[in-house]
């Protein structure tokens, strides 16, 4: 088995560039610096170090060691911050998996606080909700954004917080010929971009014209808000997307709302599973009183 004694010893000589440095720093013997790398440097079969001069520099083996080490022992820092073990730190860095279609904006603005906060790591890691989830379970996330609720029956432990819901419009590139149009001309007449059928804006779309009883010129889906984003900027009829979706778009005038759909809205979700120990950061997005679903 690894000793991380040797390890470890490797790893503070890899750090501080200079056995008699390191000696010094950490009141070891250079000897005793020495041998523990040798050791190590026995076992993996491999050099470490090279010396250039007076400097020791890492092999190419020394820096695939050196990157692992790194990650093992910050590992040791978190579970030590975990239990309060560890003095002046706390557990500072948040792992965050994010539905792969789900809104850059909404994202961004969901970390906001975490990325400006002092000393603390994000992690984001994007993929689809059932990936996403598996990781959750096996602590691998300390949260999951997803505008899908997650189906949940009495083996799973997740907690789903509702976090946000944004109006959905059609948006389009500014003309004023489309000013004071009724809403149902509007869905007869222009081509539309609208979200995939897997979409529950998707849904509430199609209910929505059905009550209407209009028959829309649909001329693309698109499953992916960020692609949803960008078509809707080239895009010279009407897009049906979340207004924080094309938030800088509305901002600039590079798109402007057409016309609010009534009823529809995209729900945003914050997905945790319950623990003993919960990762302290999520006070940063999740605030006190946010009620779950």
């Amino acid at each position: 088995m690894l000793n991380y004694h040797h390890l470890r010893y490797f790893w503070i000589v890899a750090h501080e560039g200079n056995i008699t440095r390191a000696a010094k720093k950490h009141s070891v013997a250079q000897s005793a610096l020495s041998m523990q790398i040798s050791a190590l440097e026995a076992y993996l079969g491999q050099p470490l170090f090279k010396r250039i001069g007076r400097r020791l520099v890492l092999t190419e083996a020394g820096a695939v060691a050196l990157a692992f080490a790194d990650t093992i022992f910050a590992k040791g820092d978190e579970l030590l911050g975990t239990f309060g073990r560890l003095e002046g730190s706390q557990l500072q860095v948040l792992r965050v998996g994010a539905l792969a279609t789900l809104s850059r904006n909404f994202q961004l603005e969901f970390l906001r606080r975490p990325l400006a906060a002092p000393e603390v790591e994000v992690i984001i890691r994007s993929g689809s909700l059932d990936e996403l989830l598996r990781e959750l379970e096996t602590y691998t996330l300390d949260v999951v954004l997803s505008n899908i609720p997650p189906v949940r029956n009495t083996a799973t432990r997740w907690v789903v917080h509702v976090i946000d819901e944004q109006p959905v419009s059609l948006v389009a590139q500014p003309n004023p010929e489309r000013d004071h149009v009724s809403l149902e001309a509007l869905l007869h007449d222009a081509a539309l971009v609208v979200p995939s059928l897997q979409s529950t804006i998707r849904m509430g779309f199609d209910a929505l014209v059905s009550r209407l009883g209009v028959q829309p010129r649909i001329v693309a889906e698109v499953d992916d808000m960020a692609m949803l984003r960008l078509v809707a900027r080239e895009h010279r009829g009407l897009a049906v997307v979340p207004s924080i979706v094309v938030k800088d778009e509305l901002d600039s005038g590079a798109l402007v709302e057409v016309a609010k759909l009534p009823g529809l809205a995209e729900t945003f979700f914050a997905v945790t599973l319950a623990r003993s120990f919960p990762n302290p950061l999520l006070s940063l997005v999740l605030p006190r009183g946010l009620p779950p679903k």
